[in-house]
C-alpha cells in the first residue's frame, strides 16, 4: 500500500478494509509508536504501518512475541510516544500480564483485538466473539476496563482514534475489539478531513520537578503524566504504590491506589459509553447485539417493520464499562430481548444482570459459535417467536 493512497482526497469515499481503516486511524490519532507481532486476523494492521510509520518518521518494531510486544508498547509510552499493538485471540491471552501491569501503572496504550475462533489456536480464519470477557476480566485483581466494539469500516477508524483518545486522557490502556468479518470487510468510506478531528493528548505537569507525584489523587481521579526524558523523576511498579510511584504496606495508600483504578472509570461513564439505538423509541422486541452480528441485526429489524413488527436494535460501541443505565432504560417497556452473540453466551449475564428487577420480559438466547456469522434469518426466526 503505497503513501499516496494515505494522503487520499478526503471529500471522495475510498474503499477501505476494517483492519486498514484501524491503521489510518491510528496514524491519524498520532501513533509514534507500534510494537506487535503477527497472528491471523489482525496482520494487515501491522503489515500496513510497517510500511506507513518509517515513512512518517515513527516506530515500528515487530517483537519476537506477544509478550513483548505488550512490553514494549508500555516502554515506549512511558516515554511519551502514543502507543498500539494489534493481535488475535491467543495474542491477547499472552499479553494479559503486561496489561495488568499497565493498568496498574497507569500507561496510556491502545490494544487491538481482531477476533477468532477459540479456544487455543481454534478457527484462524473464521469469526467469532469470545474475547468480550477476556477483555474485561482477562487480567487477574481488580480494574475496570475500556473497550470500544466498531461495527463498519468507518467506525474502526473513528473507534481507533477514540481509542487513543481515552487512553491518553484517563491514562490507562484501552482495547478496540474487532470481529475477523469487520477486520477484512472492505466498504466505501469517506474520511473526515484531519483538521475538523478531534486529538487528545495526555496532559504534562505544571509543577516544578521536585512537587510532581506520577500517581498523585486528585478528584476526578487522573493525573498529569509526565515522560522519561523530561526532567521529572518518577518510579513505576507494578507493585501497589503510592502517588510517588513507591511500593507500599499501608492499608489507606493501598485502598486509594485501588479506588482510582476503578472510580477514573465509574465517574466519568458518561464521556465513556456509547450505545446506538436503532428504532427503540416504540420497540416491543429488543434485539441486543454488537460488531458485525449488529449488522444482521439492522437487517433483521427493517425486514420486521416492513411487516407492522415493532421491533428495535440496542448496539453498544462501549462494551466496558457496561451501558447499564441506557439498556435498562431502553428495555423497561419490551415484552422481549433477543440476545444475539457468535459465543455461548458472554453477554447476555450482563442484560440479565441489568434488567433483574423486569420481570415482565422475556429474554431470548441467540447463539453461534461454528464459525459462521448470525444472519437476519437467524434473527428474525427468534422474533417470530414472540410476535
Amino acid at each position: 500500500m503505497s503513501t499516496d493512497r494515505y494522503n487520499m482526497d478526503r471529500n471522495k469515499p475510498i474503499l477501505l478494509q476494517g483492519n486498514e481503516a484501524v491503521a489510518l486511524g491510528a496514524l491519524d490519532a498520532g501513533l509514534g509508536f507500534f510494537g506487535g507481532y503477527p497472528i491471523t486476523p489482525s496482520s494487515e494492521i501491522a503489515e500496513i504501518l510497517s510500511n506507513e510509520m518509517p515513512k512518517r518518521g515513527r516506530k515500528f518494531i515487530q517483537m519476537e512475541d506477544e509478550l513483548a510486544s505488550m512490553a514494549s508498547i508500555i516502554g515506549a509510552s512511558l516515554v511519551g510516544k502514543k502507543a498500539m499493538t494489534a493481535t488475535s485471540g491467543p495474542g491477547f491471552s499472552l499479553m494479559q500480564e503486561n496489561i495488568g501491569f499497565g493498568m496498574m501503572t497507569e500507561v496510556p496504550c491502545v490494544v487491538v483485538n481482531v477476533q477468532r475462533g477459540g479456544p487455543s489456536t481454534g478457527l484462524p480464519t473464521s469469526p467469532a466473539q469470545g474475547d468480550m470477557m477476556q477483555a474485561r476480566w482477562g487480567t487477574h485483581g481488580d480494574h475496570p476496563s475500556i473497550t470500544l466494539y466498531p461495527d463498519s469500516v468507518l467506525e474502526c477508524y473513528e473507534l481507533a482514534i477514540r481509542a487513543f483518545n481515552l487512553a491518553e486522557k484517563y491514562r490507562t490502556p484501552v482495547f478496540l475489539l474487532l470481529d475477523e468479518l469487520i477486520g477484512h470487510m472492505r466498504e466505501a468510506v469517506k474520511l473526515p478531513p484531519k483538521d475538523e478531528l478531534k486529538i487528545i493528548n495526555r496532559v504534562n505537569p505544571n509543577v516544578p520537578p521536585e512537587w510532581y507525584k506520577h500517581f498523585k489523587n486528585n478528584p476526578k481521579y487522573i493525573s498529569p503524566l509526565a515522560s522519561y526524558g523530561q526532567g521529572y523523576r518518577f518510579h513505576v511498579t507494578g507493585l501497589t504504590h503510592d502517588e510517588k510511584g513507591f511500593p507500599t504496606n499501608k492499608q489507606t495508600e493501598i485502598q486509594a491506589k485501588m479506588d482510582k483504578l476503578l472510580k477514573k472509570i465509574t465517574d466519568n461513564l458518561d464521556d465513556l459509553i456509547q450505545v446506538e439505538a436503532f428504532h427503540m423509541d416504540d420497540a416491543e422486541v429488543a434485539i441486543f447485539a454488537a460488531g458485525v452480528v449488529a449488522r444482521s441485526a439492522k437487517e433483521a429489524v427493517l425486514r420486521s417493520r416492513k411487516k407492522g413488527k415493532k421491533v428495535g436494535l440496542i448496539r453498544p460501541l462501549t462494551i466496558w464499562p457496561f451501558p447499564d443505565k441506557e439498556v435498562e432504560r431502553m428495555l423497561e417497556s419490551t415484552k422481549a430481548t433477543i440476545i444475539a452473540e457468535m459465543n455461548q453466551g458472554q453477554l447476555i449475564n450482563e442484560v440479565l444482570r441489568v434488567t433483574k428487577y423486569q420481570k415482565h420480559a422475556k429474554y431470548i438466547e441467540l447463539q453461534r459459535y461454528d464459525g459462521s456469522l448470525i444472519t437476519p434469518e437467524d434473527i428474525l426466526e427468534k422474533i417470530n417467536e414472540v410476535l
